[in-house]
């Protein structure tokens, strides 16, 4: 499963895919940090705009606030892991439904 429960919330490993034509959540990657949820934004990926975005992303996904979703890993990077501050039982289905499984 793409997510791990940490003591500040849910692990969420994310692929991101910067410059879309559209926003969209979905689909799986093999990352670094295990298997990763692909979220497409249009933002570029320059001055962490991509990364504000794909949290903004994930959080619509989620159904949480923006303000429940931090980055934990990654700023730089295409793979990223962020924290969800929700209860993992809420998580778990809506995240395999976008992970596909």
């Amino acid at each position: 499963m793409a997510r791990r429960e940490v003591p500040s919330g849910v692990s969420v490993p994310v692929r991101v895919r910067p410059g879309a034509g559209r926003t969209r959540v979905g689909g799986r990657y093999a990352g670094p940090h295990g298997p990763a949820l692909i979220v497409a934004v249009g933002a570029p990926a320059v001055d962490g705009k991509a990364t504000e975005a794909v949290r903004r992303a994930l959080a619509d996904a989620l159904g949480v606030r923006p303000a429940d979703v931090a980055l934990r890993i990654g700023a730089t990077s295409r793979d990223k892991v962020f924290t969800v501050d929700a209860p993992a039982a809420d998580l778990e289905p809506i995240l395999a439904r976008l992970l596909g499984a």
